[in-house]
C-alpha cells in the first residue's frame, strides 16, 4: 500500500462466459487478494433503491419487473441479448455505476486492510476498452464447447440462447491477445487453484516491486 492507500496492483480478470473465471476470482480471494465481482455489483445496484435502477426501469420499461417491483434480470436478459443497441445501452447505464462502487471497495480495503492486489472480475473488460485502466490483465479460458455446456447447465438456457450470449462478447482470441497472464480452466477445479496459486506468487512479487518503485511495463492496447 502507498502511503496515499491506494493498491499497489490493480489487475483486471476476464474470459468469456461460463470460462471458469469466477473460480479464479474466489482462487484469488482465498489467497489474500482484494476481488470485486462486477456482476454481483451490478445486482446490488439494479435492485430496488440502488444507484441504477430507477433509469433501467426508465428506459427498458415496467414489463422488465416482477410482481414485487423488482427486476426481472431474466426478462430483462432475453430482451437484451435479441437487441444489440439494447445491450449497449443498459451497459451505458449500469457499468458506470459499477466501477464507481468497484473504486470505492478498492479504496476502502486498500485503507483499511492494507490491499496489495485488488482483481476486478468482469466479463466486458475487453469489449469496454475498461482493461486499459488495470496494471494487468488475467484471462480466463476453456473451449467453445465447454463454455456453451456449462451456460446451459448453470442458466438453464437452450443451445441457441448460450450461442447468442457468446457471440454478444469478444472473440476469445482477441481477449488472449491482450492478456498479460492465461488460465486454462479446463479440466478439474483443483488444476484451475494451482494455477491461480502460482498465479498469485506472481502478482504479490510484482506488487513488492512496485511497492519498492521498480514497475515493469504493462502490455500495450
Amino acid at each position: 500500500m502507498t502511503a496515499h492507500g491506494s493498491v499497489v496492483l490493480r489487475v483486471g480478470l476476464t474470459g468469456g462466459i461460463a470460462s471458469g473465471k469466477s473460480t479464479v476470482a474466489a482462487a484469488l480471494a482465498d489467497l489474500g487478494a482484494c476481488v470485486v465481482d462486477a456482476d454481483r455489483v451490478a445486482h446490488e445496484v439494479m435492485a430496488r433503491g440502488g444507484a441504477a435502477y430507477d433509469a433501467v426501469v426508465r428506459r427498458f420499461g415496467r414489463s422488465i419487473l416482477a410482481a414485487d417491483g423488482t427486476i426481472d434480470r431474466a426478462a430483462l436478459a432475453r430482451l437484451v441479448f435479441a437487441d444489440s443497441a439494447a445491450r449497449q445501452e443498459l451497459e451505458r447505464i449500469v457499468h458506470p455505476v459499477v466501477r464507481a462502487e468497484a473504486e470505492r471497495r478498492f479504496r476502502r480495503a486498500a485503507l483499511e486492510g492494507g490491499c496489495r492486489v485488488a482483481v476486478f472480475d468482469a466479463a466486458l473488460l475487453v469489449e469496454t476498452g475498461v482493461y486499459r485502466d488495470f496494471d494487468r490483465l488475467i484471462v480466463a479460458r476453456c473451449s467453445c464447447a465447454e463454455q456453451l455446456e456449462r451456460l446451459m447447465a448453470r442458466d438453464g438456457l437452450s443451445l441457441q440462447e448460450a450461442e447468442a450470449r457468446l457471440r454478444a462478447q469478444a472473440p476469445l482470441e482477441r481477449k488472449l491477445a491482450l492478456a498479460d497472464h492465461v488460465i486454462d480452466t479446463t479440466g478439474p477445479v483443483e488444476a484451475t487453484r494451482r494455477q491461480a496459486a502460482d498465479l498469485w506468487r506472481q502478482l504479490l512479487d510484482e506488487a513488492e516491486r512496485r511497492s519498492g518503485g521498480t514497475e515493469p511495463e504493462h502490455h500495450e492496447p
